[in-house]
């Protein structure tokens, strides 16, 4: 059974290196989870029941990506733009693999935020609300995993690859993102100590469970049970098989190259390996976009490496029959200005950017939105990062009018107000 998988993983790595984006698998079916929330009024089924979400940090450029304008020579500079798989529609030229998979996916085009700076922009993205120092919002993943609940009743339910954040906040810790720095090396302190055997280690489980007794019992909090909770996880974790799906060394080596060697596309493939493993949400964060000085020669580099990795990401989870379940979304926390600065760079710019979405639920070769022929403003469309946690959520069978409540009494929805935009789902 073994060397089955092994040579089935073989065949799927050499179709992709030789055929990536051509003669793709049709789509076919739908998922519609248990939880009881996706039956609740206001929501539907699902038709995605796991994200992976590619957060470009630093702010990609939307006119150098997914919102290219030919037309204004002076906003686009020297990037050309090239034909995708749906008839009138163009993305850069810095996104030739993508391209190829424009019929499985959507842009939204006329994203817009009221946050022009990196920390409160991103809190926005991945949280719905603004930033604020009397609370701290769960971010988006965290949701998802307190409202999807688990399929895997062994790996998390979130995991956030590369990059900080993705805490809990007022919700229990455990929904929470599982943190993996590194995704060539697997999870960190994941394995039993050399000096201890078997025994030994259920020795000192049991004594700190006998210690830790009467002050959880006295103390039966949240945040005590929460503590208790990650110890117990942890340590079914460490003796299960799953602890496999973190270990990227077991893909042949040609998987490996189809995704490239840097650390964002060996996340693409963990995560791909999570999804495989029934993980509901995975976040892969790609730094290097604040690109204010050489613009565009940093955002072509950029794009030789998402490129190549969305582009297996999407053609890998198709062959598989993973992509109709899966909702693969990539944005960042704002776009870039459309005026060219002195350096050759383009600054912070929240007024107009772009999202991608692909996959599960998603109505393939749809544009969504337009931003002005300079990329400056939105419009038609305008869509707020609450509305496209909004769009995940319904994707997912989320009810996104439900109301849940902090600690402090405190109303909240998992996606603020946003609203989906339907257009873009089938």
């Amino acid at each position: 059974m073994k060397n089955n998988e092994i040579h089935r993983r073989e065949f799927i790595a050499r179709a992709a290196k030789s055929y990536l984006g051509v003669g793709l698998m049709p789509l076919v079916g739908s998922y519609i989870h248990d939880n009881s929330y996706a039956l609740t009024p206001g929501s539907r089924p699902a038709k995605a029941r796991h994200v992976i979400y590619l957060n470009m940090a630093g702010a990609m450029s939307h006119l150098d990506t997914f919102d290219p304008k030919p037309q204004s020579p002076d906003v686009q500079g020297p990037v050309q733009s090239i034909k995708t798989t749906v008839d009138d529609v163009f993305l850069s030229e810095n996104l030739p693999t993508v391209a190829k998979h424009m019929h499985n996916a959507a842009i939204v085009r006329s994203v817009t935020s009221n946050q022009g700076a990196h920390e409160q922009a991103s809190y926005l993205m991945h949280t719905s609300y603004q930033k604020r120092g009397t609370i701290v919002h769960p971010t988006f993943g965290s949701w998802v995993s307190k409202l999807s609940g688990s399929i895997n009743r062994t790996i998390p339910t979130n995991v956030k690859i590369g990059g900080g954040g993705g805490g809990a906040g007022f919700l229990e810790s455990r929904y929470g993102a599982l943190p993996i720095r590194n995704p060539k090396a697997g999870l960190a302190n994941s394995s039993m100590a050399d000096y201890l055997d078997a025994s030994r280690f259920n020795d000192r489980i049991k004594t700190a469970e006998q210690l830790n007794a009467v002050f959880s019992e006295r103390y039966n909090q949240k945040k005590i049970r929460a503590y208790t909770d990650l110890y117990k996880d942890a340590v079914k974790l460490m003796r299960s098989d799953d602890l496999k799906a973190f270990d990227i060394s077991a893909e042949p080596e040609v998987m490996v190259e189809l995704y490239g060697e840097s650390n964002f596309g060996q996340g693409c493939l963990l995560a791909r390996r999570l999804i495989e493993n029934k993980v509901r949400y995975v976040e892969v964060t790609r730094g290097g976009w604040d690109t204010h000085d050489n613009n565009f020669e940093r955002v072509a580099a950029n794009c030789v490496d998402i490129d190549k990795a969305l582009g297996a990401l999407l053609f890998d989870l198709e062959v598989r029959g993973l992509l109709n379940d899966t909702l693969v979304v990539l944005t960042s926390e704002f776009g870039r200005t459309p005026k060219i600065n002195p350096r050759d760079g383009r600054d912070h710019w929240p007024k107009a950017f772009s999202a991608f979405f692909a996959g599960g639920a998603i109505k393939g070769g749809t544009i969504y939105g337009q931003s002005d022929e300079k990329g400056m403003e939105v419009d038609v469309n305008p869509v707020k990062p609450e509305d496209l946690n909004a769009t995940i959520a319904y994707a997912l069978g989320l009810s996104i009018n439900d109301i849940h409540y902090s600690p402090s009494g405190r109303p909240f929805q998992i996606a603020h107000k946003g609203e989906p935009i339907l257009e873009i789902l089938s």
